[in-house]
């Protein structure tokens, strides 16, 4: 398989991978020129189907951390009948490489405690000599892949340690950064309307906003009274029976 570096030149006519079609593909797209100018790299295997990484230097990453000097994995995703032949490998390398040549001190990519959506599986990467550097509530590991040994490692933004101050009833934090998330508020905000619930949805929109959220996964993050709940994207079912155990 060869490899595809997408650009500004090339991103309309390319299938960016991800679950997603249409206008949700577009609004992708949309997001993805924005940060090509501050050094996104999107690199897809030249087929229609999830075999990618997409990576940025960490000073511009939608994510609270403390990371200056680092690139940012947001995402490395191989699936389905391209996974078992080191693909994935191959794409993290030349990350590696793109890393040592921009003069980074190292990688760092958010997962979890347990393999999880959308967040980057805890096992690969410590087979890949990736290794917790920070933690946050109730499961978010941050992991680092240094490239010198005495380089400061990156960490959560402090905000992450806490509960939102003053938050009432549901607040939802959500972006344009994939997994593609805004279809679901506009269902979720219907609902919460009609059970009476307190329900605001706080939408980002520029990469200040995302480094200042609380959740380290800010393109999808729900709380209550200002306790993180979770990072799943909810159906209508689970959201009502999340209200319902709420008393709502």
């Amino acid at each position: 398989m060869t490899f595809v570096n997408v650009t500004k030149e090339n991103l309309e006519e390319e299938h960016i991978c991800c679950a997603l079609s249409g206008a949700e593909a577009q609004c992708k797209k949309e997001w993805m020129k924005a940060r090509l100018d501050e050094g996104l790299v999107f690199l897809k295997g030249n087929v229609r189907g999830k075999c990618f990484i997409e990576y940025i230097p960490a000073e511009y990453a939608w994510a609270p951390v403390e990371a200056e000097g680092y690139m940012y994995i947001n995402c490395l995703w191989v699936s389905g009948k391209f996974k078992g032949q080191g693909y994935a490998d191959a794409l993290l390398e030349q990350c590696i490489s793109d890393g040592r040549e921009a003069g980074k001190k190292g990688l760092v990519v958010l997962s979890s405690k347990k393999k999880k959506g959308f967040l980057s599986d805890p096992k690969y990467l410590t087979y890949k000599g990736f290794e917790v550097c920070d933690t946050a509530e109730p499961y978010f590991e941050l992991r680092v892949l240094p490239f010198e040994a005495a380089a400061e490692k990156p960490c959560f933004r402090e905000q992450v340690k806490h509960p939102i101050p003053d938050a009432k009833g549901f607040t939802l934090y959500y972006s344009d950064q994939c997994p593609f998330t805004a279809k679901y508020v506009p269902i979720l905000t219907k609902i919460a309307k009609e059970r009476n619930a307190a329900f605001e949805a706080v939408h980002l929109k520029t990469v200040a906003q995302a480094q200042n959220s609380y959740s380290p996964f800010s393109t999808f993050s729900l709380y209550y009274d200002g306790v993180f709940l979770t990072h799943e994207i909810l159906s209508e079912k689970k959201f009502e029976k999340m209200l319902a155990e709420k008393n709502c």
